[in-house]
């Protein structure tokens, strides 16, 4: 069987995107097509609207660039368990940080989860 090679690219896509979790995110539908308004408190300053289809895109692409740097500590050679459970600890935290975004998620699995402790 011979494929073409915009079937190879779908397969690699396809691929690529299950193993990186990218474009699997679904929004809440209550925010599906609506806007961020950053309202500035001085009222002489202009407002900022942000789709928030877009500013989900942003934060999942957040999320996923945090998912390869784990990867990587994990995987680097030279560091010592101690130096990567302590670089870990930081991506726990800035899981953290990204928890107040939960809501735009529509399945409760695809949140942030920060750590456990208090």
């Amino acid at each position: 069987m011979e494929l073409s090679w915009q079937a190879v690219k779908a397969v690699l896509k396809e691929v690529l995107e299950e193993e990186m979790g990218s474009g699997r995110h679904v929004i809440a539908p209550k925010y599906d097509g609506g806007t961020l308004i950053l309202r500035p408190a001085d009222p002489a300053a202009q407002e900022k609207e942000i789709p928030i289809d877009q500013f989900f895109k942003k934060i999942t692409s957040v999320r996923e660039k945090l998912r390869v740097m784990e990867q990587k500590i994990n995987n680097h050679k030279s560091l010592t368990e101690t130096e990567k459970a302590e670089l870990q600890r930081f991506i726990t935290k800035s899981y953290g940080s990204l928890t107040t975004f939960n809501v735009l998620f529509k399945d409760d699995e695809d949140r942030f989860v920060g750590s456990k402790e208090s």
